[in-house]
Parts: structure tokens; C-alpha cells; sequence
């Protein structure tokens, strides 16, 4: 299909099924195309696919059945036609005012990116709290770089934002505008890490647990060489959590802490499928039997050069990744992963820098939130029994 420049994708694919909704080529409680179809269509990535379908419910167009898809919500279309013709004559662009809602104050979010669906959840849960407070949200990636990161905080700061929430790069060393910000005792909280031997707000899932149970699920299947794969070189607290959970396991089995299994020490190009790169390489010697992914993206990434090989998942190799690559709303979601309630993590990060507001207006402050998450095990397609065979 072809694409409008001007306008964004996402905006399309919402005006798209709009349009079949109102038209009645689409009926009350219809399936809407699943994604993999609307991302052919339309020439777009799943998340794109995702952004438009997650508004059209939002706005009352579909509603979702996890596992089965989207539908066309009931009563719709005896909505959308009380719609008059001066109520759309208004709807332009001449007529919006640029400005911001009369007493409504900005809060803002600086992040790495937005490229996953882990980010689309969070940000959804820290919305649902905020939508129902006089607070909004602005939204800045600092691309994992600390300078931008630094920016970023400085930036915000002078557009006025009354608090912040901050989801820290991957560094070995926090940023020192964080440290700032506590020193000046302005409100903010930590999402997805905390800084060691610092006293921060924040909200985090516990990491260790996480990687206990994935490794937990991978023994039970019969599997012994277990290989558990960062893209990050940078010895996180992240990182070094999960990887305290893996060999925690692995002791308490009685089994010995093999370092060639512990894979870190690279960095990933996610456009190419490199026969050169050590994560390539180590995958087609078959030296281990399932890989638990330290992020939804490089579980993906290890599933297509594992095909590459000639690999099959799970007969050849399982494979486990921390949250899950898939949107959650279609019936595509077939990774075996381990769930940080991203939406809760937002969720309670908005609650927690919420209260934290109220509290500067009554002139009292109370000790540091510090929440972490019990994340869950979602066991689908992409784990299965050891095969001594297939070895």
C-alpha cells in the first residue's frame, strides 16, 4: 500500500480501519487483520502496527482478547455517526491552540529508546496513572549515551518539569546529574535500575529472581549447558544481578559455573547476520543447548542466525529472553520469556513520583520508595526438552 509522506504511519493505519469501521466494511465484534497481515500491508515494523491499534482501543474503535486478536468494538459506528458535520469543521488544524492544558503540569520521561515493546508497555502504565492526575508527560531518548543523558536532565530541567523519571543508560558509572538532582532534592525516580550505594526512589523488577527462574525452567527441561547472553559489554548492575541469579541456580544444583557460557563480551549489530561475530560462532558449535537472552531483541536475534545454521527452536537449541518480543495483543507471541510487568513498573514509578509531588506541596517527605517487582514465567514455543540426539 502506498504510504503518505506527511502523515505518520501509525496515523494511517488508525485512519485505515477507522474509515472500514464507519464505512461497515468492517462489522461489530469482526476480527481486525492480525498485525503480521497489517505490517505487510502497510509496509511497516510491529511496533508501528501496534502504536495504531493500541489508540484505536484507546479510544473505543477495537477491543483485545489476548492470544485470539483485536475485534470491532460494539455500538461504534452509533458514535461515530452522532459526529456532526461542525464538530469535524472544527477539527482542524487552524483551529487547535498550541498550548498547554490550563493547570496541568509536565513531568518527564528520559529513556534509551523506544525501539520495543518493553518501552511501549512502560510508557502505557505510566500514562494510565498520570491521565488521571493534573500531570503530563514529555518523553527524551538518550540513546544510551551518557552526554545525551546529561542533556537530556538539563534540558527537561529548563523547560520546567515539576519531576522526572529516569531509565538510566548502560554505563559503569551513573551519571552524575542524577547525584545532582538527589543533592537538590528534586523529585525523581529510578526505572529498571537502581545506583549502587546511592539512595534513590525507584522501581525495578528483581533481577535476580528473573534469571533464577528462567534458569530453573531450562534444568527442569534437561538441559545442563545453559548459556545466558548480554549486548552489552558494560558490567551493569542489570546485567550483574541476572547473572548472580544464573549461577545461584546453577550451585544449587550442584553444577559447576562454566565462564565460557557466560556471554557478555560483545556487542550486537542487529542488521546483519554476521558468520564472523563470536555470538555466530558460538551458536553454530552447539556447545550449548538453550540460551536465556538478556533482552527481548537479542532472543530474536539468536533465533535468526540459529536458523540461519539450520537450527530448529526449541528441537535444537531453546531459547529464553527477559520480556517478551511480542506485542501482546495478536496471537504471534510465541517466545517462552520472563515477564517484568512493565506496565505495573510504569504504573507504580508514576504513582510513587506522584505521591512524592503531592508531598513537596504539604511540606513533608518520607523515606525512599524502593519497589521491585516479582516477575513471572511465561512458558510458550521457543523452550523444550533436551534431545541428547540432536546434540
Amino acid at each position: 500500500m502506498q504510504n503518505n509522506s506527511r502523515t505518520p504511519l501509525y496515523l494511517q493505519i488508525q485512519e485505515y480501519y477507522k474509515n472500514q469501521i464507519s464505512s461497515k466494511k468492517l462489522s461489530e465484534h469482526e476480527k481486525i487483520p492480525p498485525e503480521r497481515e497489517i505490517m505487510e500491508k502497510f509496509n511497516v515494523s510491529r511496533i508501528t502496527v501496534a502504536n495504531a491499534l493500541a489508540e484505536l482501543a484507546k479510544e473505543g474503535w477495537i477491543y483485545r482478547i489476548p492470544g485470539k486478536g483485536s475485534f470491532v468494538q460494539e455500538g461504534i459506528l452509533s458514535l461515530t455517526n452522532e459526529s456532526t458535520t461542525s464538530d469535524l469543521e472544527g477539527n482542524t488544524l487552524l483551529n487547535v491552540s498550541p498550548q498547554i492544558p490550563i493547570g496541568r503540569k509536565m513531568i518527564g520521561l528520559i529513556m534509551p529508546s523506544v525501539e520495543d515493546f518493553f518501552a511501549i508497555r512502560l510508557i502505557s502504565g505510566i500514562n494510565k496513572v498520570l491521565n488521571q492526575t493534573d500531570y503530563y508527560l514529555v518523553i527524551m531518548l538518550s540513546h544510551n549515551s551518557k552526554e545525551t543523558e546529561r542533556e537530556a536532565i538539563r534540558e527537561l530541567l529548563r523547560m520546567q518539569v515539576v519531576g522526572l523519571f529516569i531509565f538510566p543508560i548502560d554505563a559503569e558509572t551513573y551519571n552524575d546529574d542524577i547525584l545532582e538532582l538527589k543533592v537538590r532534592h528534586f523529585p525523581f525516580v529510578l526505572i529498571d535500575r537502581y545506583l549502587p550505594g546511592v539512595e534513590t526512589n525507584y522501581v525495578n523488577s528483581d533481577n535476580v529472581y528473573g534469571a533464577k527462574l528462567a534458569v530453573s525452567h531450562l534444568w527442569e527441561l534437561g538441559h545442563r549447558d545453559i548459556a545466558i547472553c548480554s549486548d552489552s559489554a558494560l558490567p551493569t548492575i542489570t546485567v550483574g544481578d541476572r547473572i548472580k541469579g544464573y549461577m545461584d541456580v546453577l550451585k544449587e544444583k550442584g553444577a559447576m559455573i562454566n565462564p565460557s557460557l557466560i556471554l557478555t563480551d560483545f556487542r550486537v549489530d542487529y542488521g546483519n547476520l554476521d558468520d564472523d561475530h563470536p555470538l555466530y560462532r558460538f551458536i553454530a558449535t552447539r556447545y550449548a543447548s538453550a540460551y536465556v537472552t538478556l533482552n527481548a531483541k537479542l532472543g530474536l536475534h539468536i533465533s535468526r542466525v540459529a536458523k540461519r545454521i539450520g537450527l530448529d527452536v526449541p528441537e535444537d537449541i531453546s531459547i529464553l529472553t527477559f520480556d517478551d518480543p511480542s506485542s501482546g495483543y495478536d496471537e504471534f507471541g510465541v517466545y517462552t520469556h520472563i515477564s517484568q510487568s512493565e506496565q505495573e513498573m510504569g504504573q507504580e514509578a508514576a504513582k510513587v513520583l506522584v505521591e512524592l509531588l503531592d508531598d513537596r506541596k504539604n511540606k513533608t517527605f518520607l523515606d525512599y520508595k524502593k519497589i521491585n517487582l516479582t516477575p513471572k514465567l511465561i512458558v510458550k514455543e521457543t523452550t523444550g526438552v533436551f534431545n541428547e540426539l540432536k546434540k
